[in-house]
């Protein structure tokens, strides 16, 4: 029974080997077919039908990218036409409807030899247009920038080269870029693209901060974080998210280094930047946690000042460990100042 069963079954294998060779027959003919369609519409300069075209052959056009014929253009005409292509679908609405154009258009560009300045005006006519672009190109953008900065290119130049195609650098795609490199764990390049951004006109926002800040933390380069923080205020004016700011703080506890955790909110506070709940609430349980109960008992009374009271589990070790250090003077008074607020 078992002999007859397996000869049954092989009688199917090569009927199995047929269809898999005539599907896969059947999608690279598709895909082919579709990039001469798309051709013809770049040939006819029928740019908006693009979008339909790529939506309604959507499985035909995972490989390869439609737009690989746009190789065989010189370098100046593919410029030409990707711009033309990207100016024809500034009317389309909805805007999302050339999502899967721009992402396919991204793509082929940054695998390029030279996919700057192209590339980024690409990048900024999709973010404008409200779309997101698929998480492939964090790591496209990552590596081409790489390789063109390899080659001694310096941030400004690279960004001030999309004026030769008629586009601008804004912060949006800056704080894209930064964030691709942060997605590498390429910081220190990213702290470059926020500090050479400007000499491009493009001013920093709370994004490029908040992205660098946040990849600091996250390995723990607090010493930094802190610094970049003080630039913020100090130099660009900006007022820091409080997610920001509790970041550092979280960072500075996981380091335990309580201290420069409380020298940043005398910082802000001094030149009226406020501080949240949350971080005087992390600042005071890293100090408990380090044994720094005085400085605890010092941040819960800044913190009362400013109308915070900390949870009761917290409210009532800062007072057991100033108590038990002998700190009654200090105890008392932060007791008495929770009853004054509860009250």
């Amino acid at each position: 029974m078992a002999i007859r069963a397996a000869k049954f079954c092989r009688s199917f294998l090569p009927l199995h080997c047929r269809l898999l060779q005539y599907c896969s027959i059947y999608s690279i003919s598709s895909s082919q077919m579709l990039q001469e369609t798309i051709k013809n519409a770049v040939e006819a300069k029928t740019y908006q039908k693009i979008p339909y075209l790529l939506k309604s052959c959507a499985q035909a056009c995972q490989n390869p990218n439609p737009f690989s014929f746009l190789s065989t253009f010189p370098h100046n005409l593919r410029t030409q036409v990707v711009d033309e292509i990207l100016q024809s679908f500034i009317p389309l609405r909805p805007r999302s409807r050339a999502q899967i154009a721009y992402s396919y258009l991204l793509s082929f560009t940054l695998q390029c030899s030279n996919p700057f300045p192209l590339a980024l005006a690409i990048l900024q006519r999709t973010l404008r247009s409200g779309c997101i672009p698929v998480p492939q190109t964090l790591l496209l953008l990552s590596s081409a920038w790489l390789n063109c900065r390899n080659e001694s290119h310096s941030v400004s130049k690279i960004l001030l080269e999309m004026q030769s195609i008629g586009y601008h650098p804004d912060c949006g795609t800056c704080n894209y870029l930064i964030s691709s490199l942060c997605s590498v764990d390429q910081l220190n390049e990213a702290v470059k693209v926020l500090k050479e951004m400007s000499r491009a006109g493009c001013v920093p926002d709370l994004e490029s901060f908040d992205t660098v800040i946040g990849a600091m933390c996250t390995v723990r380069r607090t010493a930094e974080a802190i610094d970049m923080i003080k630039q913020m205020v100090e130099k660009v004016g900006l007022t820091p998210r409080q997610g920001t700011i509790a970041k550092v703080a979280a960072a500075l506890r996981a380091n335990r280094d309580m201290w420069r955790a409380v020298e940043m909110i005398e910082f802000l506070e001094r030149d009226g930047y406020p501080v949240g709940f949350e971080s005087y609430e992390l600042v005071v349980n890293g100090c408990l946690d380090c044994g720094e109960y005085i400085l605890a008992g010092k941040v819960v009374m800044g913190m009362t000042e400013r109308g915070f009271i900390p949870y009761i589990r917290t409210r009532q070790k800062v007072v057991e460990r100033l108590a038990g250090a002998g700190e009654w003077k200090l105890a008392c008074s932060v007791r008495q100042r929770f009853g004054e607020l509860r009250s």
